[in-house]
């Protein structure tokens, strides 16, 4: 089993970014009634685009 440690928050940066409305419906709409928030979906949908492109 894995030991429980605390999780640091890393520091964070604000940036402005432009997406299409089609794609915020459907993430907003993916998110709806989830513990998630749009910028924690697009964080984690880049880290794993950034996975799969180095592990190719």
């Amino acid at each position: 089993m894995r030991k429980f440690k605390i999780p640091v928050t890393p520091p964070t940066t604000s940036k402005s970014i432009r997406f299409p409305n089609d794609i915020i419906d459907q993430v907003e709409n993916l998110i709806i009634g989830k513990d998630c928030t749009f910028t924690a979906f697009v964080v984690e949908a880049v880290r794993t685009a950034l996975d799969d492109i180095y592990n190719e």
